[in-house]
């Protein structure tokens, strides 16, 4: 485990500054908006604003003010944000981002949770400054693994909690999953659309038939991507490799349609928040490994299932679409079922308070009822 400190060279920047004096834009329907993907009036802004007025030291500057890390791990180099509790007695908490996204979602709910945990924030495998796997099967439970030795093994935790959003969510499930005597509860959040039409319940409730006709319609309008991710990654990945504004317009057009902005993306995040998220991706040249974790999780048949510890889901109404509780427990008993009715599928940047309020909630009861029981086996055995 050593200290890390976020540091591009200026010659990226440099490139990355050529780059965007040289694009060359497509065409545009009349009036569309965003009705065919990214806006190009809103794109240009954001590229213009890339290119004259974002700051990126300003921006590494400020990232480099949380304690950063990194731990070799089954020859990987992890990289991962850790801060101690303010409290006398803190219990560690395991937070992992998803795609598009990176770490730095977890950033503004790390102060909210200081005076009850220590915080555990890593960029995954392949995404930001984590190494990148450069052999296959580098999945959603392989990813899990590697995080449990973080936890358990580098940091020293024999106990841990989870809180997961999107592939993050399904990596703290798998954790739970493959080790329960380590992990205390789960906190989990977003939608799962990935549904087997041809094989649905035959007792479904009106909620869960909304659900699934819910799934249907964006399955057929939104999940392209995920399935070009899962199927040709590393086609797609020289496009967005080597261009930054096709690599912008990829990811920002997942926070528009993703987000509870009401068509208005800033109404969520600023132009900083936005491209200091694309430029983690740009100047580690990741987006090619984020993808390809898709490939090898839609191969792993052992994700996305619901381990038989305490867990809790925080839904919102305005992420995908609603997951009825119903549903969700088909996979196991949920020991907590929050539904709110904002935010979208980026919470922790989006409703940070929300997120904190419940995850305290649940935690605090879970880490309470564990220390009952650990203490009345310990005074039966004695």
């Amino acid at each position: 485990m050593k200290p890390f400190k976020i540091d591009v060279s200026q010659e990226i920047l440099n490139d990355l500054n050529d780059r965007l004096g040289k694009i060359r834009w497509p065409d545009e329907i009349k009036n569309s908006g965003w009705n065919y993907g990214v806006s190009l009036a809103y794109l240009m802004e954001l590229i213009k604003y890339w290119r004259e007025e974002f700051d990126w030291r300003r921006q590494e500057k400020n990232l480099n003010k949380f304690p950063q890390f990194k731990a070799e791990i089954n020859g990987l180099n992890i990289h991962f944000i850790y801060i101690k509790g303010k409290g006398a007695k803190n219990s560690p908490l395991l937070c992992l981002h998803g795609w598009p996204s990176s770490f730095i979602q977890m950033l503004k709910i790390i102060p909210l949770l200081r005076d009850s945990f220590d915080i555990v924030v890593p960029s995954l495998v392949g995404y930001g400054f984590s190494d990148v796997s450069n052999k296959p099967g580098m999945s959603v439970s392989q990813m899990a693994e590697i995080f449990h030795r973080l936890m358990a093994i580098v940091l020293g935790y024999k106990r841990y909690a989870g809180r997961g959003i999107d592939l993050g969510a399904g990596i703290i499930r798998q954790l739970g999953m493959n080790h329960p005597e380590n992990v205390i509860g789960i906190h989990v959040g977003g939608t799962n659309p990935l549904i087997d039409f041809e094989n649905l319940p035959g007792n479904m409730t009106e909620a869960e038939k909304k659900f699934v006709e819910n799934a249907k319609k964006w399955s057929n309008e939104e999940k392209a991507y995920a399935m070009l991710h899962a199927s040709k990654p590393q086609t797609l990945a020289y496009g967005l490799n080597d261009s930054p504004v096709g690599l912008a317009a990829w990811i920002v057009e997942k926070f528009h349609r993703w987000s509870d902005c009401g068509g208005d993306i800033e109404r969520r995040f600023t132009k900083d928040e936005l491209l200091t998220n694309i430029m983690i991706y740009w100047v580690t040249q990741t987006i090619n490994s984020s993808m390809r974790l898709y490939y090898e999780t839609m191969r792993d048949s052992s994700v996305w299932k619901q381990p038989k510890i305490p867990v809790a889901l925080l839904m919102s109404s305005k992420d995908f679409f609603q997951t009825p509780r119903e549903w969700a427990e088909r996979q196991g008993k949920a020991s907590r079922y929050t539904e709110i009715d904002r935010g979208g599928h980026f919470l922790e940047w989006e409703e940070p308070e929300l997120v904190t309020e419940d995850i305290k909630t649940f935690f605090h009861f879970t880490f309470f009822f564990f220390s009952v029981i650990h203490a009345s086996c310990a005074k039966s055995t004695t």
